[in-house]
């Protein structure tokens, strides 16, 4: 079990995982390059829908242990995204260690389609300014705006959702995709795109009101409808808190 896992500006993946797991142990007697493992990782929604995984990936690659000066860089780095140092025995003693996949070979398979990633596009890739709020952004407008999220419907243009259900499946700095479903019918997925990439908590506030209000005006006045910029400025302070 993996109790967590960055990325080094070079592109290999770093994985806390408990000193007694198999992966560990083979990696503390593995000489370099002669230990090779894959790593699959899944990508579930976190709001109730049909077909939650979003995606999955494969990591490819050569794996060994982080000792010596390699260690304190990388528990760093791992420590920026999680509070991981009493398991580094930061405090007292260790009982995790940190592991290091090299990686030659990536595989994806996602809402966007399946493909090959070249290792050296994943060292150049930033994380989304969104990652950490995706989560709790989604949760609330599928619980107290999935009014305004049904409202998206209108648009889609010729494509007909009217009385489907409609959940918000996917959030990134691009925009939001929400999934349609309805019984008897083949549910869909429709992406609404943000005009500009959204930086932060500000810009997705913006985002999300200009998204809502542009739905609105499909479906009624928007001066007789503020909801449209209450949903989107609440949207925007579940990202900012």
């Amino acid at each position: 079990m993996v109790a967590a896992r960055t990325v080094t500006p070079d592109g290999d993946v770093i994985l806390l995982v408990p000193g007694e797991s198999a992966a560990a142990r083979a990696a503390a007697y593995a000489q370099d390059d002669d230990l090779t493992a894959v790593i699959e990782i899944t990508d579930v929604a976190p709001v109730s829908v049909p077909h939650r995984i979003r995606g999955r990936a494969w990591l490819a690659g050569w794996l060994t242990r982080v000792r010596g000066d390699d260690r304190a860089v990388c528990a760093a780095l791992m420590a920026e995204r999680h509070p991981v140092g009493e398991l580094l025995g930061v405090h007292g003693g260790a009982s995790y260690v940190l592991l290091r996949l090299e990686v030659g070979e990536i595989s994806v398979d996602d809402l966007w389609g399946t493909d090959h990633v070249d290792p050296e596009d994943l060292a150049a890739a930033e994380p989304d300014p969104l990652v950490h709020h995706e989560t709790e952004v989604l949760q609330h407008l599928a619980s107290a705006h999935a009014d305004r999220v049904a409202d998206l419907c209108g648009l889609l243009g010729s494509r007909e959702a009217d009385g489907m259900a409609a959940v918000p499946l996917a959030l990134d700095r691009f925009g939001l995709r929400v999934r349609f479903t309805g019984s008897g019918v083949s549910s869909f997925d429709a992406r609404f795109d943000f005009p500009d990439p959204v930086a932060d908590a500000c810009g997705l506030r913006q985002a999300m009101r200009r998204l809502f209000a542009a739905a609105g005006e499909r479906t009624e006045d928007p001066a007789e409808n503020p909801a449209d910029d209450r949903a989107g400025d609440r949207a925007g302070d579940r990202a900012a808190d």
